[in-house]
């Protein structure tokens, strides 16, 4: 049985795109050939590669052809495809479609009646003519957030122009072709480090052979190798490592072919710039890793990653040098020239600067977020956290002053972390510093909270201005787009509500951000209001509650479970959702969750059939001893988990419920609920009705999964 390799030799493409690419390509290739039954998916040892300039994927030991299959055809019944014992041209047409004659058809009985059929062998393809036709349009598929044309009046895309193609099974060239590519069996090595093309005849040695040309094809194989380099350039200086940072690692893997490292250094006078000024430099301009001391300070020297052997004579470190020093001595020219002008003074230029076209200046959103934080600071004081009232205010105040700097006009990445140096450097609070420092975290699901009450605050606000206005005016995100980033920044505020717990609710949040624009030029545009803002935010937030509560592992019958009892209060919602995940192991909390279920359809039955339900129901109205037990239990029950659940020990308050299982296995057991006596049934619906109301208040049951569902 053959190896298979497929390459897609191309342009270089961009590095944050790179290991999806290739992960998607072996996906397709694999399912390919699962399809078309050339390996059983059991069997199946696939391997996937990419460089900057490649993507490929090796499939270990495929079939050579397909193995024939047997299949019975279904014709016309018997009684149209014969008439007086002749066949008629149903029967024919039948005969010639399977190409066999009449008279060697079948005859087969099923419930339906008696059919002509027809017993097929058809002949496998070989592997070969199958890879053929189907991995053009494997490769077509292949999603890219930025595509391009590359061929004049031709139709198809890619992320960028492909140069060229190897499919070979065995030692055979597989004829695909796409984007006007033929395929065959030459790849190529580093574009500089080697000479002439490579022939591949073998997939088992197609690594080894480009690593002969300077291409380390796996990209584990990259990363370790550039690991072990910087451990070694480091080494030189005494007592310094190089910052770990995964993000810029996993980018110099995907920018390389054949890694390797230099240690450069830069004029100790820089390092009085703030480090974070520095780091982006190194690290967003130059894709350089920082170097810092034994106690973590930043260090003058920096690491780069070459796609090319050692730097022997030192001139690309020199040059590389050359230009961080002149990136840094813009870095602080536009600091000193920041200086001259404080932030207070800025505030007046963000009327020039544009927040969103419909949605007016940032200085209209900075007056937004001063009364929008001003209403939301009361709020934590009354239960006892203790807030700046005028750091947030003056915070909120300065937050966008930076996005007229020069140095956030350079690096833009640097937007808020510039407002909260600036704001140290010119003596305002440290409360009022690290609030707009931290203005835009958490910006990933993996980036911190802000620090500080108040820096929480101030985030929470600027991105509830946001989403408000966004909503207000109908832009809301569908499907993949969502060009203002709205889900990010409700997951941002999911998240700091939840990691501070802040007793924050959505509705009140997003209701006093959309006041935040009456009165403005912006109310104009707005296609959203009242009830269908509400709903519309309601309905986003719930989604991003459950993203934030399954990336907590917890199950999503369980998240659920805990959303469908209320998804207004986020911390009340994360607590509700652990207890409920705690508790579910238990055999009486998955027998409660069953009779939960139970009582919900005969509630709906009964309503559907428009059948009266007693509310409230007359206990001394039931008769039979099971549902006078339970009417007797529930209450009690009832009124110890109200009280847990005041004081939010919900997981007690779950177990509490559990007890009730004796005595709601008792009643389903004796008691028959739907009976002809309208005045019995309608206690007895009532009964039940009391039970789902009084113990669905922390989560509703029956959206958890069970055995017997």
């Amino acid at each position: 049985m053959p190896d298979f390799l497929l390459e897609i030799g191309c342009e270089e493409i961009p590095a944050r795109m790179l290991d999806d690419a290739r992960e998607e390509l072996s996906r397709r290739v694999k399912d390919l050939i699962v399809r078309e039954a050339l390996v059983l998916e059991e069997g199946l040892v696939i391997e996937s590669f990419s460089t900057p300039r490649r993507l490929s994927t090796v499939v270990r030991k495929i079939a050579s052809t397909q193995a024939d299959t047997t299949e019975q055809v279904l014709g016309p019944s018997v009684k149209i495809a014969y008439k007086d014992g002749k066949p008629t041209p149903a029967a024919e047409a039948f005969a010639k479609k399977v190409g066999l004659d009449v008279s060697k058809l079948e005859k087969v009985s099923n419930p339906k009646g008696e059919y002509l059929a027809a017993t097929i062998t058809r002949k496998g393809r070989g592997a070969v003519d199958v890879l053929s036709e189907f991995l053009p349009k494997e490769i077509a598929s292949i999603y890219w957030p930025k595509s391009m044309y590359w061929r004049p009046g031709k139709t198809e895309r890619f992320v960028r122009p492909i140069r060229w193609i190897v499919a070979v099974l065995g030692g055979q060239v597989v004829p695909v072709e796409f984007a006007g590519i033929k395929a065959g069996e030459t790849t190529h090595g580093h574009r500089i480090l080697a000479h002439g093309p490579l022939k591949v005849s073998d997939a088992a040695q197609y690594t080894v052979l480009l690593e002969g040309a300077s291409v380390i094809a796996d990209s584990k194989v990259r990363e370790h190798r550039i690991r072990k380099a910087l451990d070694a350039e480091t080494r030189s200086v005494s007592g310094a490592r190089w910052r770990e940072d995964a993000d810029l690692l996993q980018t110099v893997v995907n920018l390389t072919e054949w890694p390797s490292v230099v240690l450069g250094s830069f004029d100790r006078q820089f390092l009085s710039l703030p480090e974070e000024v520095l780091v982006t430099v190194m690290r967003d301009h130059q894709k350089y890793f920082a170097v810092e001391d034994a106690s973590g300070k930043l260090a003058p020297h920096f690491l780069a990653v070459l796609n090319m052997d050692a730097d022997a004579d030192g001139l690309i470190r020199h040059g590389n040098e050359r230009v961080l020093r002149a990136r840094f001595n813009d870095a602080r020219f536009f600091w000193d020239t920041d200086q001259k002008l404080p932030l207070v003074g800025r505030v007046e230029m963000l009327r020039a600067v544009t927040f969103q076209k419909d949605l007016g200046s940032y200085f209209a959103k900075a007056e937004r977020l001063v009364h929008l934080s001003g209403e939301l600071s009361p709020i934590l004081d009354s239960v006892g956290r203790k807030v700046d009232h005028a750091a947030v205010a003056e915070a909120a105040r300065l937050a966008k002053t930076d996005l007229t700097t020069e140095l956030v006009k350079e690096f833009t990445e640097l937007q808020g972390i510039v407002g909260g140096l600036y704001a140290t450097a010119q003596k305002h609070s440290q409360a009022v510093a690290d609030a707009i420092y931290d203005q835009y975290r958490p910006e990933s699901m993996d980036d911190a909270i802000p620090r500080t009450l108040e820096g929480a605050l101030l985030s929470i606000a600027d991105k509830a201005d946001t989403i408000a206005g966004m909503f207000a005016m109908g832009l809301v995100p569908s499907g993949s787009k969502d060009p203002f980033a709205l889900r990010r920044q409700a997951n941002g505020i999911v998240r700091t509500v939840a990691g501070h717990k802040l007793p924050l609710k959505i509705s009140m949040l997003m209701g006093q951000a959309l006041k935040g624009y009456a009165g403005g030029d912006a109310i104009k545009k707005f296609s959203q209001q009242g009830e269908a803002y509400a709903k519309a935010i309601q309905g986003f937030f719930r989604e991003r509650l459950e993203f934030f509560l399954r990336e907590q592992g917890l199950a999503y019958d369980v998240v659920n479970a805990a959303l469908a009892a209320g998804d207004d209060d986020i911390v009340d919602v994360v607590a509700r959702a652990h207890a409920v995940a705690a508790v579910r192991p238990s055999a009486d909390f998955e027998s409660i969750s069953t009779s939960f279920k139970r009582m919900k359809n005969i509630l709906l039955q009964a309503s559907e059939t428009k059948k009266r339900v007693a509310d409230p129901y007359d206990p001394a109205s039931l008769k039979e001893e099971a549902e006078k037990n339970l009417a007797a239990q529930a209450p009690e029950v009832a009124s110890l988990v109200k009280s847990l659940g005041a004081k939010k020990e919900y997981e007690n308050a779950l177990r509490e419920i559990s007890r009730l299982r004796p005595p709601i296995d008792a009643f389903f057991d004796k008691v028959m609920v739907m009976v002809e006596e309208e005045d019995l049934r309608a206690t007895r619906l009532g009964l039940l009705q009391m039970l789902v109301n009084d113990f669905s208040s922390i989560a509703d049951f029956s959206e958890i999964v069970t055995e017997k569902k």
